[in-house]
């Protein structure tokens, strides 16, 4: 039981955090600096988590052609930057990740 009373809490916590800071700005209008500098922090976020999945094995960097999650990672960065859609990018992404992972396992 405390486990579930300690994620419930965390939730809340968390969505507390984030209501006040949204609720403080909503008054007030940011300056365009800010507003600008804002649209890159999904693209900021989203490498910081990932770019470590895709190169980091075991502990340790692997930037070679047999690391099937760098491919993979490498053709889905070349599918959103034609498509600019990224639902396709996702599943094309993890398409080629596992068609990768079942020819290497050959």
């Amino acid at each position: 039981m405390e486990i579930w009373i300690t994620l419930l809490a965390g939730g809340i916590i968390t969505y507390l955090i984030r209501y006040v800071f949204i609720g403080m700005i909503s008054h007030t209008s940011m300056p365009v600096l800010v507003q600008s500098g804002l649209r890159f922090v999904p693209p900021a976020v989203l490498s910081a988590i990932i770019l470590p999945e895709l190169i980091f094995r075991s502990g340790s960097m692997d930037v070679s052609l047999a690391n099937v999650r760098l491919l993979a990672g490498m053709a889905a960065l070349f599918i959103a930057w034609k498509t600019q859609n990224a639902l396709l990018t996702i599943a094309a992404g993890m398409g080629i990740l596992w068609l990768l992972q079942f020819l290497f396992a050959m």
